[in-house]
C-alpha cells in the first residue's frame, strides 16, 4: 500500500487559519460509513443523530503551552523546544530546532528560573532534556510558552482557548485533539439531557499523531508512542456498553486509537499505558462504531486512520466533495462524521 494512494489536491484557501466564531457553527460532512452516501449539515445538527443509549467517548486531554525558545549556554544560539512527552519526572522527550546544534550535555537557558540539560540526543530532531526550574513547571510554561500551532497555521491566535476543547482537564499534550473543538457545552449538555452516555478517556497527544508520514511503503511507517489513560468508572462503563452492545462513538483519531488500543481479550482495562498503534487500511476495528473527526492532511497517519474505518474510496470522494463545497480543513477546520446505515438523514 503506497503513501501516494492517500493523496489528494487542496486548495490552500481551503486550509482553516483560525477558528469560527462559534464552534458549533463549523460544517459537518455526514457520510454513511457503509455505502459512502453524503449529506452536509452543521456541527449542531450532532444532537439529532446521537440517540438515548449511545455511548460518546472524549479525549479530554489539555494542550501545554509545550514551545518554548531559549539560548543556547556559551553560544547564544536560539533554540526552540516542544516539549512531547514527560517520560519521568522533570525528562521530556522534545522535538528540537536546530537539532543538529543540541549534543548531549548542552544546556539551554529560558529565563532566570528554567533551563534545560540535554540527556539524549535521538533521530528525527529529537532530543531528550531534563528540565530544571525553581517554582512551579505549569505556572512558568504559561508565562514563557506558546500553544504548538501546527505550521500550516499562519495566523496568530488572540484567544488561547480555543486551541483548546471545552472539557480539556488533564494537561499534557502538544497538540489539540481537534475533532473536539467542535463541541459547546450546551451541546454536551442536550446530549446528556438526551440520555447520551459521555465517557472521558485521555490521551495526551504527542508527536505519533501529528509527525508526517515520510516512507514510501504505508506499512514501513513507525507511529511514535503515546501515553493514555483510561479510568476504573471509563473502563467500567466502556465494558457495560460492549456487553449491552451500544453504540460507541469515538470523537477523534485520539479517542479511537486509546479505544482499539485497550479493548483486548473482550474488555477494557483501566490504568495508565503507551500505544504506538498505527490504523491503515485493512485494520478490523473492534469496538467503535462511528467517528467524529476533522480533514486532515494528505498522505498523513490520520486520513490512513479514517480511510481504515469505512473504504478508501469513500474518504477520497468525501473530501473531494468537501473540497467543491468549501470546507474548511485541518486543526480549525469542519468536522466530519462517519455513522451507521441507520436513521441516515
Amino acid at each position: 500500500m503506497k503513501v501516494e494512494d492517500f493523496d489528494f489536491d487542496l486548495p490552500e484557501s481551503l486550509i482553516a487559519q483560525s477558528p469560527l466564531e462559534k464552534r458549533d457553527y463549523s460544517k459537518m460532512l455526514v457520510m454513511e460509513k457503509e455505502t459512502g452516501k453524503i449529506t452536509h449539515k452543521h456541527f449542531y445538527d450532532i444532537t439529532k443523530y446521537l440517540k438515548k443509549g449511545d455511548v460518546l467517548v472524549l479525549n479530554e486531554t489539555k494542550v501545554l503551552p509545550a514551545r518554548i525558545i531559549g539560548a543556547k549556554f556559551k553560544t547564544n544560539a536560539k533554540i526552540e523546544l516542544l516539549l512531547l512527552k514527560e517520560l519521568k519526572k522533570d525528562v521530556w522527550e522534545t522535538l528540537t530546532k536546530p537539532a543538529r546544534k543540541i549534543k548531549v550535555g548542552d544546556i539551554v537557558i529560558f529565563s532566570e528560573d528554567l533551563k534545560a540539560i540535554c540527556l539524549e540526543e535521538k533521530e528525527e530532531g529529537i532530543r531528550i532534556f531534563e528540565l530544571v526550574y525553581e517554582g512551579i513547571l505549569i505556572e512558568i510554561l504559561e508565562r514563557l510558552g506558546t500553544m504548538p500551532l501546527p505550521p500550516y497555521i499562519k495566523e496568530r491566535l488572540s484567544d488561547k482557548d480555543r486551541y483548546q476543547t471545552v472539557y480539556a482537564k488533564e494537561i499534557g499534550s502538544a497538540a489539540a485533539p481537534t475533532a473536539g473543538l467542535h463541541f459547546t457545552k450546551e451541546i454536551l449538555e442536550i446530549l446528556t439531557n438526551n440520555g447520551v452516555l459521555i465517557i472521558p478517556i485521555t490521551l495526551h497527544v504527542g508527536l505519533g499523531t501529528f509527525r508526517p508520514v515520510s516512507t514510501t511503503n504505508v506499512e514501513e511507517h513507525h507511529m511514535h508512542s503515546e501515553t493514555y489513560h483510561i479510568t476504573l468508572d471509563a473502563a467500567n462503563k466502556l465494558n457495560e456498553a460492549v456487553n449491552n452492545n451500544k453504540k460507541i462513538i469515538a470523537v477523534g483519531t485520539t479517542s479511537i486509537r486509546t479505544l482499539e488500543s485497550n479493548f483486548n481479550d473482550g474488555k477494557f482495562t483501566p490504568g495508565i499505558f503507551d500505544t504506538n498503534i498505527f490504523i491503515y487500511p485493512g485494520y478490523k476495528f473492534k469496538v467503535v462504531n462511528e467517528l467524529i473527526t476533522n480533514f486532515h492532511l494528505p498522505k498523513s497517519s490520520l486520513i490512513m486512520l479514517v480511510s481504515a474505518f469505512s473504504k478508501k474510496e469513500y474518504i477520497i470522494n468525501a473530501y473531494q466533495e468537501a473540497i467543491n463545497n468549501k470546507y474548511r480543513f485541518f486543526s480549525f477546520g469542519d468536522a466530519m462524521y462517519i455513522k451507521l446505515k441507520e436513521d441516515f438523514k
